[in-house]
């Protein structure tokens, strides 16, 4: 199996679409479709349904399987679908066939929730998935400060569809060491934590990062990554600049306003509600005013 495609499609901005809700709670696949050939339109090239901005761990089975269906219609040959999966083993592992039945391109494994995670427990996590869609590309999501670049390369051994790490730990240095201590050319190195991480993991590995923000501005996004692909860091601290107070209202208190900021900046262009699920919460009235002003300076 040539790998290449998938490897390349995952060095770019990795979207990490919502999950729009209507007026009843249920899923707005009307809206969600929209705000897809939006971002489709506006150049992006790989998108992760059932991502952490998607509400995965808000989602039942059944509206996961819609919102992978429904991306990967969108997507259309347009764009890669990396597929969020997670839970146990066995709802991972049916979530992951079903990406495949459903002609999506890879799965990202959600690192695992479970309080007591060994290594050795996490690298049979994922090789049961990885065994389960020997054809997809597969790419841990990774948050574990802790676990040891080795112990991808093991796991990488035994499957070789394991293709790609998006990276979350908030220390370059240590992303550095684990690139290094994993193989740095073996694998697609993905900057995890979005557009704010996105210039200092470049410059040690990554050659993608994910991004919530491109639901709103694909194009701010998007020359952040041109910027760095031609190694002209001034001009992609320019754009993180623009962007830094949407994200650090995002990243506040632990992240927990992560995906309300995005859906209310949304919400302020008129493309969706603001609904989200708990354990996050509508964006209060006094900060939606912050989030409006700040879209409206980026000419969206």
């Amino acid at each position: 199996m040539d790998l290449s495609p998938l490897k390349a499609a995952l060095a770019d901005v990795v979207a990490i679409p919502v999950t729009p809700f209507a007026e009843d709670g249920s899923l707005d696949t009307a809206a969600h479709r929209a705000l897809l050939r939006r971002m489709l339109d506006g150049g992006v090239r790989i998108v992760t349904p059932n991502g952490n901005t998607g509400e995965f761990y808000a989602l039942t089975p059944g509206e996961r399987r819609t919102v992978t269906e429904l991306t990967v219609d969108e997507a259309g040959g347009r764009a890669a679908v990396l597929v969020g999966v997670g839970h146990d083993i066995p709802t991972a592992v049916a979530d992951a066939e079903h990406a495949r039945d459903a002609g999506a391109d890879m799965v990202m494994v959600h690192q695992p929730v479970h309080p007591y995670v060994s290594q050795d427990g996490w690298i049979d996590y994922h090789r049961a998935i990885a065994e389960a869609v020997p054809g997809l590309g597969v790419v841990p999501y990774i948050r574990n400060p802790l676990l040891a670049g080795e112990r991808l390369a093991e796991l990488a051994d035994g499957c070789p569809n394991v293709i790609g790490v998006k990276y979350a730990v908030p220390d370059a240095a240590r992303f550095a060491g684990f690139a290094r201590d994993a193989g740095p050319e073996r694998f697609v190195w993905v900057a995890g934590l979005a557009e704010l991480y996105a210039p200092s993991y470049f410059a040690t590995g990554a050659t993608g990062f994910t991004s919530g923000l491109v639901n709103v501005a694909p194009g701010v996004s998007l020359s952040m990554l041109e910027a760095l692909r031609a190694g002209d860091y001034t001009a992609a601290m320019k754009v993180w600049e623009q962007i830094r107070p949407f994200e650090d209202l995002r990243a506040d208190r632990q992240s927990a306003d992560n995906v309300t900021v995005v859906k209310e900046a949304l919400a302020a262009l008129g493309l969706c509600r603001r609904d989200v699920r708990p354990p996050s919460r509508v964006l209060p009235e006094a900060q939606r005013a912050e989030v409006a002003g700040l879209v409206a300076g980026w000419s969206v």
